[in-house]
């Protein structure tokens, strides 16, 4: 029992108490001993992963999703933090999925072109208004513009503008220089600018 000969001891409930939200890295390192840790990646970055795989391949992203994140399962030992970080070393994961399937992807914007220039009509499908509405987004030029890069130069253009990646961090996704990854990115921008003008959505911000 405490008396006055010196300080309380402190309360359980104000112990340092371990980080409820572990840092990416940790849980990636962890998880080569603790196999059961690496879901926590899951629901942290399934989301935005599955979000850039469904603009580059509609409904093969489901698909494609759980093989990202299996490959980065069973790569987990081999990741080095200082070198990228968690979220993306797993775009980049899936950008090299997406090459499997590049015909798959260049159809996806065709379509997408095709779907923006008509008009909606009242029995329209549900899957059909919803591909009509991602074309409206997309834009249809920039739909057939994307279709017509070569898919390398496609990867960095989408890597920068959906996968919100710096030009570090798409080098080291891709395993190529950054001197590579710029002319990648001006040659892709150049193509996309002569479709939609200055006021691409794909322009770097200045």
């Amino acid at each position: 029992m405490w008396t006055d000969a010196g300080p309380p001891p402190e309360p359980p409930s104000l112990r340092a108490l371990p980080s409820a939200r572990p840092p990416d890295a940790d849980l990636v390192a962890r998880s080569v001993d603790e196999p059961e840790l690496f879901a926590a990646l899951f629901d942290r970055h399934a989301g935005e992963v599955h979000r850039y795989l469904g603009r580059r391949v509609g409904d093969l992203a489901d698909d494609l999703l759980s093989e990202t994140f299996l490959i980065a399962f069973r790569r987990r030992a081999d990741y080095r933090p200082e070198r990228l970080d968690v979220r993306p070393w797993l775009i980049g994961i899936a950008t090299n999925l997406v090459h499997g399937h590049a015909r798959t992807e260049r159809r996806r914007y065709k379509a997408l072109a095709r779907a923006a220039a008509e008009p909606p009509t009242r029995d329209d499908d549900p899957a059909a208004s919803a591909d009509r509405w991602t074309a409206q987004a997309l834009r249809g030029p920039l739909a057939a513009a994307l279709a017509t890069l070569h898919v390398r130069d496609r990867d960095v253009l989408l890597l920068f503008a959906w996968g919100q990646l710096g030009y570090d961090e798409i080098a080291a996704a891709l395993d190529v220089p950054v001197g590579t990854v710029r002319s990648r990115l001006h040659r892709a921008r150049r193509q996309t600018r002569a479709a939609l003008g200055p006021a691409s959505p794909l322009e770097e911000p200045r």
